[in-house]
């Protein structure tokens, strides 16, 4: 079966038919559902009643099963919820600088993902307040109408401590194994950290390695068999950015282990993040999708650089239309595209060249 579509463009002064040719009769291979992944910065929304009905939904709609991914897991602070915030006070320290572990907060979060189904894509982060380099201000108070910078405080500094770093992560994958069994939270994702290429990691790339060593050394520590992977960081298609993501599979291949001393690290997949830039052009949103498609390119293009690699999967841990969900559209006027068909047509049509991305270059 072949289809054939014609479509006429009338422009001012001429006519022109572009013709589309369809063959139905060569199959390209299954469909994978790549798309059951979502997330947001604020995870004290989870358990109240509509974050609740919308996680449910999401879970209905797919036929696979859904991860979900949320920022602030480990941030300081008494569980509000805020735009760009939120908090578990999963760790603090004594008057003695003794550590004390509190999993209540997160543990609800986790709760609500596994009552419908879902499985968390657990991001290790933020720093919390006690561990931070420079841990004033802290808590921040962000609303549209400031710069988006205004949100990177104390929470995106490095430790001070990176072994007190590092058994903070090995005492939350410990709990988790013990509260939902060893093969349910072996069954996740984990990460290190959020986009550390750009404001939300304060520290140098080398630093953030030997984050990124310290974590992946106290959970596997507590949970041999558990997923860990990164540096998630975003827009590879720039050179710095692709820089970061080369440089960081560089070091988990040959470098030294901050944590170990020998050499690489584990990784069990590549995860980095790809947007697009919409901008409005005499009177209409153009999307981007250039953008969002370069960095795909050139973060698969560097993953297959790196043929110990190559059998490991890749998660694009956001890819959205833009960069900005909490922006609006008052102060930013391209992201009009979020209230019609364009955001559904925009992101149906970016998921079909991934596929088409994927088969070519890994």
């Amino acid at each position: 079966m072949r289809i054939l579509l014609a479509t006429v463009v009338i422009a001012a002064a001429c006519a022109q038919t572009v013709t589309v040719q369809v063959n139905g009769s060569k199959p390209i291979g299954p469909l994978k559902p790549v798309w059951s992944y979502f997330g947001y910065d604020e995870p004290n929304y989870t358990y109240m009643k509509d974050g609740k009905k919308l996680l449910s939904d999401l879970a209905a709609l797919s036929p696979v099963t859904v991860h979900v991914r949320a920022h602030n897991l480990l941030t300081t602070g008494d569980g509000e919820a805020a735009l760009k915030w939120g908090s578990t006070n999963a760790y603090t320290e004594d008057a003695a600088g003794k550590p004390v572990y509190d999993w209540t907060i997160a543990d609800r979060i986790f709760d609500t993902y596994l009552e419908r189904r879902m499985k968390p894509l657990v991001e290790i982060g933020f720093m919390p307040q006690a561990l931070s380099v420079k841990p004033e201000p802290y808590r921040h108070h962000w609303d549209p109408a400031k710069p988006y910078g205004d949100i990177y405080t104390g929470w995106a500094y490095p430790p001070k401590d990176y072994g007190k770093w590092g058994e903070l992560v090995y005492q939350w994958a410990r709990h988790c194994a013990e509260k939902y069994g060893r093969a349910e939270a072996a069954s996740w994702f984990w990460e290190v950290w959020n986009e550390p290429n750009i404001g939300y990691w304060k520290g140098t790339p080398e630093e953030y390695h030997k984050l990124y060593d310290y974590a992946a050394e106290g959970l596997k520590r507590a949970l041999p068999e558990a997923r860990i992977g990164g540096p998630h960081s975003t827009g590879p298609g720039d050179d710095k950015a692709g820089k970061f993501l080369g440089d960081f599979l560089e070091h988990v291949v040959r470098g030294k282990n901050y944590a170990t001393g020998k050499t690489g690290s584990p990784l069990d997949y590549i995860g980095f993040h790809a947007k697009g830039r919409p901008r409005v052009v005499e009177g209409r949103v153009q999307m981007g999708s250039q953008y969002q498609l370069r960095s795909i390119h050139r973060g698969f293009e560097i993953a297959a650089s790196f043929p110990e690699l190559k059998h490991l999967p890749i998660i694009i841990g956001e890819s959205d239309p833009e960069g900005c969900a909490a922006c609006s559209v008052r102060f930013n006027p391209q992201n009009g595209y979020r209230n019609g068909t364009m955001y559904s047509s925009y992101t149906a049509a970016m998921f079909a060249r991934k596929h088409d991305l994927a088969a070519r270059q890994l």
